[in-house]
């Protein structure tokens, strides 16, 4: 299956994945609007053994399939100091 990779100019390590290039129709305007200007990354050929990044190949294809597009977003940020709070907190109580 072949399909474009687009990343956003306005939200970081997020990518928009298309099954034709320059063709958003079947991605809802919400979403278009947040994203912003999609910014052409490659063009690829999705198959089984052939890995993404982020993302598992069978439910981008999937996606694309189903629903004409695929965003992956970036995971969300580790807060650290938070963690360490609350395993301090855990180890107060008897």
């Amino acid at each position: 299956m072949l399909c474009a990779v687009y990343k956003s100019r306005k939200k970081a390590d997020t990518y928009l994945f298309v099954e034709k290039r320059d063709d958003f129709s079947r991605v809802p305007s919400p979403l278009m609007q947040t994203f912003g200007t999609p910014q052409l990354v490659l063009m690829t050929r999705l198959t089984p053994d052939k890995p993404l990044g982020m993302a598992s190949v069978s439910r981008v294809m999937e996606a694309l399939r189903q629903q004409g597009f695929y965003l992956q977003v970036p995971p969300p940020v580790e807060n650290l100091l938070e963690q360490h709070k609350l395993a301090q907190t855990r180890r107060k109580v008897p």
